[in-house]
């Protein structure tokens, strides 16, 4: 098996582009991504702060269909609220116009009409029976010239004719169905297992099959999201085969050369009509969104699925030996540090009952897929974690989407678009402004503790991405941790719960629900940037704390090392650093103020825990406030590197030191070191300080002129370079002790002025009370 690669949440680390940034999320797949939708045949990640992700697709067959009845529309909504703003406001008046508003009963489907005829219709059309035989040789492979041939052509371009192609196929999908209904578990696995290897998850294909013998709906549907996400990754390796860099997009992948290359033009046409195309079926997407309810999928396509799947591992295993090829897996995602996660408590029996009663009545929750709600309950409950997350993001999404289109006055956006059109995923849910610029008004109904969960989990980089991972076959689902299950469901308790009516009060003040609407009501970003920021700037200041562990060295042996016991530049040092804080404690806590030896009684972790403890708005932040972070976020990073060195350095000298082993040069060195740490901690420490109380009051960057920002953000990046430099000195092969006090006695004198001249952010606000 593959080797797994850990994932820190949040681990200190510069922030980078996401490899996913910039995905389509729509249906067509053109716009830009979020961390929670799927385009055209994409992925649903994208770089934070990006706008909303409305994909339109391009040429395609025209559809005739007949005509279906309309969804009910949704009822007129009330004019926008005024409550717009940075952080939007709770805004009881506005919640409860959409609570009696939003009528879910009233939704017979979430598919457009053609995009229905397409998926429950079209390949119907059909009578003719298809004989298996026809496919499926006497060994069990798949015959692929007899499943090609029913793919049409235009005759203007020769791009695929997916109208023509699905009607065509149909007759082919329901033999295969059939044949595997007529199947037993152990036949099956006896026949096909073995070709199933190669996407590294048989027993997930394995239990696909059992979802298509049970004949539910429910677990149909489930199976067929499973698959394409196990698919799409297998793929992915063989792409590697031929070329270092994989797609982003599903769409892209399998319209590939690399892929044609190893299975064939005619293949990837195949798989094209199911899920690779805007234009055909585009099964994954209408799934993993939510467009689709249970009895909407075909039983048939997720059979022939899961047969040309089969088939590819035959034709692969052809080119691997021809080629004399290895195809090596990619390694899963493992997250480490859950405990980051930990928003709600553990979810016992008592307040899951509560919840299996609230999805019967909660507004939240559209009627048609209520069998979504229920099976990704009981899997949570039967310790099928993967599952459970797996069927609730998309029924997330579609209640989502359900007070998007009613607090917005856009109900025609409940509906999946056809290929030429705009539809509505997490991405333009999420984002600040909607397509036409208009302020979006769901953050203002969801308010900002469940904006920041959404975005914590589903978009920001450092965050685990839920959705983007799962849907993409970045994780074992036989080890999906039980941690980031709880916290899905938990948040989804607390959504049901605020969007149910009065007649539901006696569930919603239960004594188990109702830690779990205080945490919701409390959360605070864990991922986003600002977030990281304070993660970091506490762990360097532990780092910090263990210095004096192996900087004293014991007085009868101090005394051996010359030019210890005093050096007056270091004391100068540090006198200025004493005039620094001095000058800032008029803009921190009075309770952690000192006049007397400010830097041991200030520049303590007490009050960086302190300073980070104060709730700095996260969510929409301005381009400016993020581009000051990022630069905060490097001084940090390098203030870490330098006192892990100085850690490591200084340890190992001092245990030469006390076993006698250091030699004379090693000595001088030692010594120099010595002298350095004094004034290197409390320096150190004070740039922290400096972070924190900037990243306090980092909002107010936004009243600079351009000019000041400019000069504002050149001081930062004087900090930086001093950092980065000290990062270069104190490295076990440089030792540039001495430069070190020149650079900082520099750096001090640039804070110094720049503090003189009130020029910092902290100086714009008012003086903590």
């Amino acid at each position: 098996m593959a080797a797994a690669a850990a994932v820190p949440l949040g681990g200190v680390r510069r922030p980078g582009p996401c490899p996913r940034a910039g995905r389509d999320a729509a249906r067509a797949g053109s716009g830009n991504g979020a961390g929670g939708g799927h385009g055209g045949a994409g992925a649903p990640g994208r770089a934070p702060g990006k706008g909303p992700s409305s994909g339109r697709g391009g040429e395609g067959t025209s559809l005739p269909c007949p005509a279906l009845p309309s969804p009910a529309p949704l009822l007129p909504v009330p004019a926008r609220s005024p409550c717009e703003g940075h952080c939007p406001a709770p805004c009881l008046a506005r919640f409860t116009e959409v609570m009696a508003m939003a009528l879910p009963d009233s939704v017979t489907t979430c598919l457009s009409q053609p995009v229905h005829y397409m998926i429950c219709k079209l390949g119907f059309e059909e009578k003719d029976t298809y004989d298996i035989d026809n496919i499926l040789s006497g060994n069990g492979e798949v015959c692929w010239p007899a499943v090609t041939e029913h793919v049409c052509y235009l005759e203007s371009d020769q791009s695929v004719d997916y109208i023509k192609s699905i009607r065509s196929l149909g007759p082919v999908c329901e033999s295969v169905n059939l044949y595997f209904k007529s199947l037993t578990k152990e036949q099956f696995g006896i026949q096909y297992a073995s070709w199933f290897h190669w996407t590294n998850c048989t027993e997930i294909f394995l239990e696909v099959f059992d979802a298509l013998q049970s004949a539910q709906a429910t677990e149909v549907a489930l199976g067929l999201m499973k698959l394409t996400s196990c698919l799409e990754r297998a793929l992915g390796d063989v792409y590697l085969l031929k070329s270092n860099d994989c797609p982003f997009l599903l769409r892209d992948l399998l319209a590939s050369e690399q892929l044609a290359d190893v299975f064939g033009q005619a293949v990837m046409d195949v798989l094209r009509v199911f899920i690779g195309s805007p234009h055909g079926l585009n099964l994954r997407n209408v799934l993993w969104h939510g467009f689709a309810s249970p009895q909407e999928i075909p039983a048939k396509y997720c059979a022939i699925l899961l047969f040309l799947t089969a088939g590819l591992g035959q034709l692969l295993q052809t080119y691997l030996l021809q080629t004399k090829s290895v195809l090596v897996h990619r390694p899963y995602v493992i997250f480490i540090c859950l405990e980051e996660l930990d928003a709600f408590p553990d979810l016992n029996s008592e307040i899951l009952s509560i919840a299996e009663e609230l999805i019967k009545l909660s507004s939240f929750v559209l009627k048609i897929m209520l069998p979504f709600w229920i099976a990704a309950l009981t899997a949570f409950k039967q310790s099928r974690y993967a599952d459970s997350v797996i069927l609730l993001l998309p029924q997330l999404e579609a209640g989502l989407r359900l007070l998007f289109t009613t607090t917005n006055k856009c109900p025609n956006r409940l509906l999946t678009a056809e290929s030429s059109a705009l539809y509505t995923t997490f991405d333009e849910m999420l984002a600040k402004h909607l397509d036409d610029e208009e302020v979006n008004q769901l953050p203002v109904v969801l308010e900002e503790p469940a904006m920041d969960f959404l975005w914590d989990f589903l978009n920001h980089q450092e965050g685990p991405r839920i959705r983007d991972r799962l849907s993409h076959g970045e994780i074992n689902l036989e080890t999906f941790p039980r941690e980031i299950a709880n916290q899905i469901v938990g948040f989804a308790v607390t959504i049901l719960c605020r969007f149910s009516d009065e007649a539901m009060f006696s569930l919603k003040e239960h004594v188990v629900i109702k830690p779990l609407m205080n945490y919701a009501s409390c959360y605070q970003s864990r991922f986003h940037p600002i977030s990281q920021l304070k993660k970091q700037v506490l762990e360097c200041m532990k780092s910090i704390h263990l210095w004096p562990e192996f900087a004293i060295v014991p007085e009868e042996q101090g005394q051996e090392i010359k030019g210890l016991e005093g050096n007056a530049e270091a004391n100068a040092l540090i006198l200025m650093i004493s005039e620094i804080i001095s000058q800032l404690q008029h803009y921190m806590p009075q309770n952690c103020c000192s006049s007397d030896d400010p830097i041991n009684n200030v520049l303590t972790e007490r009050l960086l825990v302190e300073l980070c403890d104060t709730r700095i708005c996260t969510l929409y932040s301005p381009r400016a406030v993020l581009e000051v972070v990022v630069v905060l976020r490097k001084i940090s990073a390098q203030c870490h590197q330098v006192s892990q060195q100085v850690i490591a350095g200084a340890g190992l000298r001092h245990t030469q030191w006390l076993n006698k082993t250091l030699r004379s040069r090693q000595r001088h060195n030692y010594r120099r070191m010595l002298n350095s740490i004094k004034f290197l901690s409390p320096v150190l420490r004070l740039i922290l300080l400096l972070i924190t109380l900037e990243l306090v009051n980092v909002h107010s960057v936004c009243k600079k002129n351009p000019f000041d920002y400019q000069q504002y953000l050149k001081f930062l990046k004087s900090v930086l370079q001093y950092t980065e430099n000290l990062v270069t000195y104190t490295s076990p092969d440089k030792n540039k002790w001495d430069e070190t006090m020149e650079l900082t006695k520099k750096t001090l004198i640039k804070i110094k002025k720049i503090s003189d001249r009130k020029l910092m952010l902290m100086h714009l606000v008012m003086k903590w009370a």
